[in-house]
């Protein structure tokens, strides 16, 4: 995956679809091209000092090169770390990037349905 790296790619991220997990958050835009899917890390202040906001970014990094298989082309994607990323687990960060990943696709399939019909 490429990374995101412009405020404005984040902001266009943040309308999109949203999944709440206990270790962290993922938020969704589909870009509506072929081309390969694209991820960003964040982490708000109120989380902790920078020592603190980086660690957790690290985590997430290495959570999400360990699960390659769920991002889909054509998508940017955002994951927001939470104060419950530290004491997490590691194996409970990847269950939670790999279930908002499933969550998140599955919401805008739903989505799509209901344009569909109308």
């Amino acid at each position: 995956m490429e990374r995101l790296k412009k405020r404005q790619e984040f902001l266009r991220a943040a309308r999109g679809v949203k999944w709440v997990t206990p270790g962290l958050i993922l938020q969704c835009w589909q870009r509506g091209d072929d081309n390969s899917s694209r991820i960003g890390f964040t982490v708000t202040k109120r989380v902790g000092n920078a020592v603190v906001r980086n660690r957790v970014k690290r985590r997430l990094r290495e959570v999400a090169r360990h699960d390659k298989a769920h991002g889909q082309t054509g998508f940017d994607y955002v994951v927001i770390g939470r104060k419950s990323t530290i004491p997490r687990a590691f194996s409970k960060l990847e269950q939670d990037l790999s279930s908002a990943f499933r969550g998140i696709h599955g919401k805008m399939m739903r989505f799509e349905g209901n344009e569909k019909k109308d």
